[in-house]
C-alpha cells in the first residue's frame, strides 16, 4: 500500500481503545495520527507518535488528517460528523449512526454534496457467527426460511456509570446500543421489513433507559425476532433459523472483542478463530437424507471493514457500510419505539 491515510479518533474511551486504534495501528494503509483526550493521555502510552488534541474542533483544524472517526456519545454523532464533513474530512461514525433518521439523511446529503466518504461502523457484520449464518442462508440448505430469532442478551443488573450509556440522554438504551447491531444484520440479510411490532421495556431497578426489547420484523412468509434482555444469566442461542427443510442453531461466539480487551492486536495468530464447541448445528435434509452436523465458521475480522474503507478511499470501491444502510436501522428503531408506545403494528 503506497498511500497512507492519516486518521484521527474523536475519543479514546472503550470504543477508541478496542475497536479502532488497534486496527489503524497494524494496517499499513492507515496511520493512527491524532486523538482527542482532554486529560488522561492514555493513547500516547500505547501509541507514542499519536498527536493529542484537547477538543474535536482543534483536531478538525489539523489539515494533515484525511479521515476522522466519530466515536463519541450517540447524541453527539450528528454534530461531530457534520463538523468533520464541513472541515473536508472523510468520516467513519460509530453505530448507531444518528438519533433520528432525519439527522442521518441530512449527513448523507452533506457528504454527497462535498464528495466525501461517510461510513458507519457496523462491525458486527464481520463477526464469525454472523458470517456462518449468512453462509447457511445463502446456501439454501434450510429451504424457504420462515422464522429467525436473533439475540444479544446480557446479565447486568448494575447500571453503567457512563451517563452517555444509561443516563436517559437521546439515543441511549439497549435498542440504540445493541439493537442497532441486530437490526443491521437482519436488514442486511432480509431487507427492510414491510411492518413490525415491538415491546420495549425497562426491567432493572432504577434504570431510566430501555434494557429489554423484542421486535418482530414482519415479511411476507417470514418473521424475524430480534431480542435483548439485560437479565439473562444463562444465554440462549444467538441465532435460531428455521426453514421448510431444516434448522440452524448458532451461539454468539465471536472472540474479537475479548481479544482486543486483552490487549492483542488484530495481526495476532488465530485472530477471530472460533472454538469447535461453538460450531453451529445444522439439522436439515439433503437428497432425501437427514443431515445433522456441526459447521465450523470462518474467522471473524473487523479489519475487513477497514480494508473496505481503504479500498473505497483509494480505489473508489464501494463503501462497506454506506449511510443509507444505517438510516434504515434508525428508521426501524424509531418505528419500534412508536409500536411499543402505541401497542400496535407499524407499517413502514
Amino acid at each position: 500500500m503506497s498511500k497512507v491515510i492519516k486518521t484521527g479518533l474523536c475519543s479514546y474511551g472503550m470504543s477508541g481503545q478496542v475497536f479502532h486504534a488497534p486496527f489503524l495501528h497494524v494496517n499499513p494503509g492507515f496511520a493512527f495520527a491524532a486523538v482527542v483526550e482532554r486529560s488522561k493521555h492514555l493513547a500516547q502510552q500505547r501509541y507514542p507518535n499519536v498527536q493529542v488534541y484537547t477538543s474535536v474542533e482543534e483536531m478538525l483544524a489539523d489539515t494533515s488528517l484525511e479521515l476522522i472517526v466519530v466515536n463519541t456519545p450517540n447524541y453527539t454523532h450528528f454534530e461531530y460528523v457534520k463538523a468533520a464533513l464541513e472541515a473536508g474530512k472523510h468520516v467513519i461514525v460509530e453505530k448507531p449512526f444518528t438519533v433520528t433518521a432525519q439527522e442521518g439523511e441530512t449527513l448523507a446529503a452533506l457528504a454527497a454534496e462535498k464528495g466525501l466518504l461517510l461510513s458507519v461502523y457496523h462491525n458486527r457484520r464481520y463477526d464469525n457467527d454472523y458470517k456462518i449464518v449468512k453462509q447457511v442462508l445463502q446456501s439454501g440448505v434450510l429451504g424457504d426460511v420462515l422464522e429467525v430469532e436473533i439475540h444479544y442478551d446480557r446479565f447486568k443488573e448494575e447500571l453503567s456509570y457512563k451517563k452517555h450509556k444509561e443516563g436517559g440522554l437521546p439515543g441511549t438504551g439497549a435498542l440504540y446500543d445493541l439493537g442497532s447491531h441486530l437490526l443491521d444484520q437482519a436488514i442486511t440479510l432480509f431487507g427492510m421489513p414491510p411492518a413490525l411490532w415491538a415491546d420495549i421495556r425497562i426491567i432493572r431497578k432504577d434504570s431510566v433507559v430501555d434494557d429489554y426489547f423484542e421486535i418482530v420484523l414482519c415479511y411476507d412468509q417470514l418473521r424475524v425476532r430480534v431480542k435483548c434482555n439485560y437479565l439473562v444469566r444463562e444465554p440462549l442461542p444467538a441465532y435460531q433459523l428455521h426453514g421448510r427443510k431444516g434448522s440452524f442453531i448458532k451461539s454468539k461466539s465471536d472472540i474479537q472483542e475479548a481479544q482486543l480487551q486483552r490487549g492483542l492486536f488484530p495481526d495476532s495468530p488465530d485472530w477471530g478463530a472460533e472454538a469447535p464447541h461453538e460450531w453451529g448445528l445444522l439439522h436439515t435434509e439433503t437428497d432425501g437424507k437427514t443431515v445433522k452436523q456441526y459447521l465450523p465458521g470462518t474467522n471473524g475480522n473487523y479489519m475487513d471493514y477497514y480494508q473496505g474503507i481503504y479500498a473505497a478511499l483509494v480505489n473508489k470501491a464501494a463503501n462497506p457500510v454506506p449511510p443509507e444502510d444505517a438510516i434504515k436501522v434508525i428508521r426501524v428503531i424509531e418505528a419500534a419505539f412508536q409500536s411499543s408506545r402505541e401497542g400496535k403494528v407499524i407499517h413502514l
